[in-house]
């Protein structure tokens, strides 16, 4: 037998390597013909998949539909993609809109602003204005973002006061009050025959201060709220104490439910939906949650009784859930196109219909209920943080929903939380200069 010298050894080993590195480990062909999407929403799994389906039978385009729940875990799972660079094609970002545009700016985000002004801006005029504000940058943005839209609603939401009639029946109380003195004085024709009043989370803190800046915007109007994150009109300006002053009037006046302070949002829609208080602070996806609870519940929807009858009363909505679409996808054109086609008529119907949300398509409104119609009526009074010019500080709105906290508990006055308020603000506004 002929001895195998080092050299062949080599040439054969050599061979190897490289019939292993053509076949075996040879990189898979990309499928450029199936989408993936990430999203959060449990409710919504069983109907995406159903359109993924027939939008396959449609087009044959696949759209893999991938769930990750709850929404904290879903963000995490977002931030860690996005750093190592293995986003889905279609996702959605969780946060508020400085995060957003960081996605932007780091190419993680497509601009999809021609896509909705082609044919004369049909995609967009579709769709709830409010709802795209919530993915549009404007012109000479504060995060330094192209102008344009960047994200995609898939429905609207908004938070209003919901009211119990047969609960109306039996206090004596004919219509929904209009303003603030017709609310007190309902809470209290509630109370005189054992009713409790308002209940909502208000031990979830973004539901305070949901609450507290529906009544500045009221009370002041925007630009003076806004100056005031600027920092030029203090806390202890007596339209912020007047502000705080609702919540001391709302506890003197014996309007809110027991233990409404400390209550998650679940408890108190659980309170509202079994008759257990009359008014309840919430958005509309509780009418998902009221209609499981006790379907034959009879409620109506209201803008939260303004305090200055001469300014609007401005409530938190806009889009309820908005998608994106990767920047660096090579599914992108098609990633774009199942988006489009997600919000015609059609399936913005089929959506509502299935998880009983607001849809975000105009068109589709004739296809919800009554009571979501009741939200829908006033999409043009809504407003949101993330569509601000400005926000904040955290640690202030912190001392500020705390504060309200302990004036509901009647441990300090509207006064005193304005000054401690006031005292946090310029704390913070001496460290941003430094």
């Amino acid at each position: 037998m002929r001895k195998m010298t080092g050299g062949f050894m080599r040439r054969v080993v050599s061979l190897a390597l490289c019939l292993f590195l053509s076949f075996g480990c040879a990189p898979k062909k990309e499928d450029l013909n199936t989408i993936t999407i990430w999203h959060w929403m449990t409710d919504r799994q069983k109907a995406l998949e159903e359109l993924a389906a027939l939008y396959e039978q449609q087009t044959g385009v696949k759209v893999k539909i991938d769930l990750y729940a709850p929404s904290d875990a879903y963000s995490q799972r977002i931030v860690a993609s996005a750093q190592s660079r293995v986003l889905p094609d279609i996702y959605g970002i969780l946060d508020k809109k400085e995060i957003f545009a960081s996605f932007i700016q780091s190419g993680f985000v497509a601009d999809l602003t021609e896509e909705f002004q082609k044919e004369n801006g049909a995609w967009e005029r579709m769709l709830f204005p409010k709802a795209l504000d919530v993915n549009r940058f404007p012109e000479g943005n504060i995060y330094g973002v192209k102008a344009g839209i960047y994200g995609v609603p898939l429905d609207v939401t908004n938070i209003q006061m919901l009211y119990n009639k047969k609960l109306f029946q039996k206090a004596g109380i004919k219509e929904a009050p209009g303003t603030f003195q017709e609310f007190i004085e309902a809470g209290q024709a509630l109370k005189r025959v054992g009713i409790a009043g308002l209940v909502s989370g208000f031990g979830e803190m973004w539901l305070i201060d949901c609450f507290a800046s529906n009544y500045a915007f009221n009370i002041m109007g925007e630009e003076k709220v806004m100056a005031t994150y600027r920092g030029e009109v203090p806390y202890t300006d007596p339209d912020w104490v007047k502000v705080f002053g609702v919540f001391k009037e709302l506890r003197e006046k014996g309007v809110l439910a027991d233990g409404v302070v400390t209550k998650p949002n679940k408890y108190a829609e659980q309170d509202f939906a079994l008759g257990r208080a009359a008014f309840a602070f919430n958005g509309s996806w509780g009418v998902n949650v009221y209609g499981d609870m006790n379907p034959g519940l009879e409620y109506g929807a209201m803008l939260p009784p303004p305090v200055n009858p001469n300014l609007p009363m401005r409530i938190w909505g806009g889009a309820g859930s908005s998608l994106v679409v990767n920047n660096s996808s090579p599914r992108k054109d098609k990633a774009t196109a199942f988006l489009k086609w997600l919000t015609q008529k059609k399936q913005q119907a089929f959506l509502a219909r299935e998880t009983r949300n607001l849809p975000s398509n105009r068109d589709a409104l004739d296809s919800i209920s009554p009571i979501l119609s009741e939200f829908a009526g006033v999409m043009d009074f809504t407003t949101h943080p993330t569509i601000w010019p400005y926000n904040e500080n955290a640690l202030v709105t912190e001392k500020i929903d705390k504060g309200i906290q302990s004036i509901i508990i009647g441990e300090k006055t509207p006064e005193e939380v304005a000054r401690e308020v006031q005292q946090i603000k310029e704390r913070e506004l001496k460290k941003a200069k430094q």
